[in-house]
């Protein structure tokens, strides 16, 4: 079963990480979809998230939920090289890297912005979104 990232259409640096892990996953192992898709909308009800707020990736891999940095590392670990090694940061403790991760996700319309509209996949990569 090929693993599923919930991201968050509106978001500019959530969008930006489809296509970056897109590039980096030859195999097509994750496919994706927006937190703002009824089809996110029940899976993130299935893993017991808001449906309406949105403060963390989430990553489902044969079922079972990985959130914030557990979902970036278990995302990268899957991309071509170089990036599994920065698996290497897993060493800090799960506390502080979610409490990096999350003054990243809370800021991050603020740092990055936000569209208006959530990502539209070209017809190159639409077999990769779920909809």
């Amino acid at each position: 079963m090929n693993s599923v990232i919930l991201f968050d259409g509106e978001c500019v640096l959530c969008s930006k990480w489809v296509p970056f892990v897109i590039k980096r996953d030859p195999n097509a192992y994750f496919k994706f979809c927006s937190v703002q898709s009824p089809k996110g909308q029940e899976l993130l009800k299935s893993t017991g998230m808001p449906t309406t707020v949105y403060q963390t990736m989430v990553l489902l891999k044969n079922g079972t939920p990985f959130y914030r940095s557990e979902a970036f590392f278990e995302v990268i670990k899957d991309l071509n090289k170089p990036w599994p090694w920065l698996r290497v940061l897993r060493f800090f403790p799960l506390k502080l890297r979610d409490w990096v991760y999350n003054r990243i996700a809370l800021n991050r319309y603020k740092l990055f912005g936000k569209y208006d509209y959530c990502m539209i996949p070209t017809e190159d990569i639409s077999d990769r979104f779920i909809e």
